[in-house]
């Protein structure tokens, strides 16, 4: 296998739900997480910079969850559950020898460095993991389309969607037996055929930016790595 990384710089959405690992231990399973920090230092060994943005649906659905909240309130408390679960990673990468920093899009200094695209691109060229709490900080987008966003702004090679599923497929596998995975998909074609893959406004952002992605399961972390090198891991997706 071709030991050069494949990118250089990278941005990692990792999905709460999947950070939760199924739910046994609770909201965060940090046993599961420590396996991702040791994936991720193996990355970081490789050259590679990593940006990281989280997501919060092991905390909080939203308004999926409550029919009667305003979303505007709604999505405020999402972006403090990505907050926790920034702050969650944080300990356990340092804890593994990962220099870690917390940035939100809003405001809250006790807890996190105010986001500033400078900022994060000079922690990130000095090896630093920098995990982007609070999605966009605004309400009505979602950590999907945040990814993205930030990806943009620190120049990523790729973004990596580490989620609880392992592939985009045909139709939701859940629903329809005959659903089939998907290895390779432009955005056009996720857009034409409404592919459920990630939020669409994450897709027609990469389309317009001109970012590869890959969709693909993190129940193996293992898949991080590989995607870095270079490897076929779930779905990639492009122009």
């Amino acid at each position: 296998m071709n030991q050069q990384p494949k990118y250089r710089r990278i941005l990692l959405k990792l999905s709460g739900e999947a950070l939760a690992n199924g739910g046994q231990s609770g909201i965060l399973d940090f046993a599961f997480i420590d396996r991702i920090a040791a994936v991720l230092k193996k990355c970081r060994e490789a050259g590679v910079e990593i940006g990281i943005i989280v997501g919060a649906g092991n905390i909080w659905r939203g308004v999926t969850g409550s029919v009667k909240m305003q979303r505007t309130r709604a999505d405020h408390m999402g972006m403090l559950a990505t907050t926790m679960n920034a702050i969650a990673l944080q300990d356990a990468f340092i804890r593994n020898g990962l220099d870690t920093v917390v940035m939100s899009a809003v405001e809250m200094d006790t807890y996190a460095d105010h986001y500033a695209t400078r900022h994060a691109d000079r922690l990130l060229s000095e090896g630093k993991i920098v995990v982007f709490a609070g999605g966009t900080g605004s309400p009505y987008f979602s950590t999907d389309t945040g990814a993205a966003l930030r990806a943009a702004e620190i120049g990523a090679d790729a973004i990596l969607m580490a989620k609880n599923i392992d592939y985009i497929y045909t139709a939701d596998p859940k629903k329809d037996p005959t659903a089939t995975p998907i290895y390779d998909v432009t955005y056009a074609e996720i857009i034409e055929k409404n592919l459920r893959a990630f939020d669409m406004s994450a897709v027609i952002f990469c389309q317009d930016n001109h970012i590869e992605s890959y969709g693909f399961g993190l129940a193996d972390p293992e898949n991080i790595y590989r995607a870095v090198m270079g490897e076929a891991v779930g779905t990639r997706m492009h122009n």
